[in-house]
């Protein structure tokens, strides 16, 4: 072999081992960037993260007990919602009907209100149907004809540890929606009305919100 056949025999060995090492560097996955692990969106996201509203609620008719995140950021969380309805059913019916989700703010803002932020709710009372409303009525003073709760738009509660004249300065102080306060039945009524407020056979100090 002479000297210009060594020196393209050379050439040609050269160019063979680039191109093994570029398959085996394919092959292995190296330098592909289809191959990394993908990074979770979290880590990716540079910007504010979604902030999660959460609730949790003992229905003191039913005894059941629900903890859901009911809102991610400004979206509300339509099965959650569903979830909820279905808490708040009438008891003695069954009936469901849906909230106005703006409740469940409230009854959140509440709990961060009094410095316990996702504490347990008790639920006292949620939807009426209209039957069930009209029979309470001609059994028990106080309440309304066109109540809110036929309308869902309206929970009865207390928090177990809260006092429930604390519970209705805080919620008053939300200033959103109606107010009732029953001091002989232990809860407060929040709604999604117009503001206002009431205390049900109270002194004028009560009444008057102090």
């Amino acid at each position: 072999m002479d000297t210009n056949d060594m020196q393209n025999f050379s050439r040609c060995l050269a160019v063979a081992s680039s191109v093994l090492l570029l398959l085996t560097i394919a092959n292995s996955g190296f330098g592909m960037t289809d191959q990394w692990p993908a990074v979770p969106a979290r880590q990716a996201y540079t910007g504010e993260t979604r902030q999660d509203h959460l609730l949790l609620l003992f229905n003191t008719h039913t005894g059941e007990r629900i903890n859901i995140i009911y809102r991610s950021g400004e979206q509300y969380i339509p099965a959650a919602l569903a979830k909820l309805d279905y808490f708040l059913r009438d008891h003695r019916t069954g009936d469901v009907r849906h909230f106005d989700p703006r409740l469940y703010d409230i009854l959140s803002d509440l709990t961060a209100s009094v410095g316990r932020p996702g504490a347990e709710i008790d639920i006292v009372c949620g939807y009426r149907t209209p039957s069930t409303n009209e029979s309470l009525r001609a059994r028990t003073a106080g309440v309304a004809r066109n109540s809110f709760h036929i309308q869902a738009e309206a929970i009865d509660l207390r928090m177990p540890g809260i006092n429930t004249r604390a519970l209705r300065r805080a919620a008053l102080a939300l200033g959103r929606g109606g107010v009732g306060y029953y001091p002989h039945s232990d809860f407060i009524h929040v709604d999604t009305g117009r503001v206002r407020q009431w205390c049900f056979n109270c002194s004028a100090s009560l009444a008057a919100g102090d």
